[in-house]
């Protein structure tokens, strides 16, 4: 079980490196299952992955893992940025950053991003909960100390 769970982590960081965190919205399929969402997958390894949002100021999410056309891991995300943050450049260099942190998660910590990430004027932060078969967390994107962007999420195995 512990190597699958590492292969399943290893698995989630190359996954989220070639759709979101790597390609933004670019990784988008062509016609997604739900109208209006944001559809990003990956395979490799026997692995299928597959990420479903709608929304972008404020967004709410779900990825799923399936092996052998089983879906065996997911994980249900919502948040975005502070209500009053309305300027589109403002909103693109947040999720610009939140990709750069994305892109920093390592297989001990597949969840998001790392505990601590910062570039420039942003700082990203996340705690988590659990391990990879039944967690919880939340992700906060500050500037000089002011909160501008917060998400939370959780998941693990199904069984």
């Amino acid at each position: 079980m512990k190597n699958a769970l590492r292969d399943l982590a290893a698995f989630l960081v190359e996954a989220r490196r070639r759709t979101y965190a790597g390609l933004d919205d670019d990784a988008t399929v062509a016609t997604p299952l739900l109208a209006g969402s944001k559809q990003l997958e990956h395979r490799a390894s026997g692995y299928a992955y597959r990420d479903i949002y709608f929304g972008m100021g404020f967004f709410v999410g779900q990825e799923t893992v399936s092996r052998d056309g089983r879906v065996i891991w997911s994980m249900c995300y919502s948040g975005g940025t502070r209500p009053e943050i309305t300027d589109r450049s403002t909103l693109l260099a947040i999720y610009k950053f939140l990709r750069q942190a994305l892109l920093a998660a390592d297989v001990d910590r597949p969840y998001r991003g790392p505990a601590a990430f910062a570039a420039g004027e942003f700082a990203y932060a996340n705690e988590v909960e659990g391990a990879l078969d039944c967690f919880h967390g939340v992700e906060v994107i500050s500037r000089r100390g002011v909160t501008l962007y917060e998400l939370r999420y959780g998941g693990g195995l199904l069984r």
